[in-house]
């Protein structure tokens, strides 16, 4: 097992874990088993999609097996197309074949699709079976894999179909990202700037420092490490604050409410998921001028730095009338009034839910 591996505690009432973050940390997936408890014949089920199994499976499966456990592999197509009743249909029958029991695990290797399906599936399998999480993806690593949302989409909205199920354990593995493509790497650096602008200045001015933060290639080990670590921190604090999302674990939606709209009028697939974001982080900056929440200066600069990221800054052309529709039916809708998280200040933000049709109308007409 690699000694430096940084463990971060996330420490909840019901289910405590912890967010482990190493090199090769693949390959010692059956010691961290060990550690928590887990027996020897232990029946696993890990899900994967071919993109990423052909490169990783090998490993945590010998680690699995080097450790007297009993693992199968389940691969799925890859995509957020995917993420749907149909998938967990698959993932509950491989599940049923491997005989899995309620002491028995499914584990996630993979971005946030299937960390979110495999989540789901294993919230109900049996009322709910044990799920450990290795994101493979940078987005996955800092967002998706932690906090323990899991679910899928359905046809009018993203994740509306979902419950609250936390892993027994979040692998991180830095040296999975090499295998990732630049769009997807860059998808990842959305949600990295969004914790930046939510609650760490200093992440915030430590992206802006950089020559180049739109390619893995360029950046050095020590800074990769940095940033996902000063994420995964800043996730696991405010899970610990508010696990079921009542208060501030809201925050994290910060971008995503505009996000989900473009990724649910353009069809998913169109963007990615932290492009998307990305987007709508502009967008909502936008709303946060107009309101005089926050100066033109901190939009640009946040602007800036997604689009120092490679990230798309443009809002895509969308009805307004879609628009506010759509924002009708996100999950985030209280009696019939949308919430947004709004920014303050470079890593200060706050919740409103009195913005009207009016004023979101109004801020995406001039971003367009």
């Amino acid at each position: 097992m690699n000694k430096d591996n940084h463990h971060i505690q996330l420490s909840l009432a019901s289910n405590p874990y912890e967010i482990v973050i190493g090199d090769n940390s693949l390959e010692s997936i059956g010691d961290e088993l060990n550690k928590i408890g887990f027996r020897e014949g232990l029946k696993i089920l890990v899900v994967s999609n071919k993109e990423v199994s052909d490169h990783y499976a090998d490993s945590v499966m010998k680690s699995l097996i080097k450790s007297k456990y009993n693992p199968k592999l389940l691969i799925l197509e890859a995509g957020e197309e995917q993420k749907n009743q149909s998938s967990i249909n698959l993932i509950h029958d491989a599940a049923y074949e491997a005989r899995l029991e309620r002491g028995s695990l499914m584990i996630a290797l993979g971005g946030g699709v299937i960390g979110d399906m495999t989540g789901f599936a294993a919230a109900t399998w049996l009322r709910g079976i044990n799920v450990v999480q290795i994101p493979t993806t940078l987005l996955a690593m800092v967002d998706a894999s932690i906090g323990g949302k899991t679910g899928i989409n359905h046809a009018k909205g993203k994740n509306l179909i979902g419950s609250f199920h936390q892993p027994k354990l979040v692998l991180i593995d830095p040296k999975t990202l090499v295998t990732l493509p630049i769009r997807e790497f860059k998808a990842g650096m959305a949600e990295i700037i969004k914790y930046g602008v939510i609650s760490d200045v200093y992440l915030f001015e430590l992206l802006e420092k950089q020559d180049n933060i739109s390619d893995l290639s360029c950046m050095k080990e020590e800074l990769l490490f940095e940033i996902i670590k000063r994420s995964a921190e800043s996730k696991a604090e405010i899970v610990m604050k508010d696990e079921k999302e009542s208060g501030v674990r809201a925050f994290l939606n910060y971008g995503h409410t505009f996000g989900h709209v473009i990724e649910n009028l353009c069809g998913y697939g169109k963007w990615l998921h932290g492009e998307a974001v990305a987007m709508g982080m502009v967008a909502v900056g936008q709303l946060a001028v107009e309101r005089g929440l926050w100066k033109e200066i901190e939009a640009k600069r946040q602007k800036d730095l997604i689009e120092k990221a490679g990230l798309p800054s443009i809002w895509p052309e969308l009805k307004l009338e879609n628009v506010i529709s759509s924002l009708q039916g996100d999950k985030k809708v209280k009696d019939g009034k949308i919430s947004f998280v709004m920014p303050m200040q470079i890593g200060d933000v706050k919740i409103f839910n009195n913005i009207s049709d009016q004023e979101i109308c109004e801020c995406l007409q001039k971003l367009s």
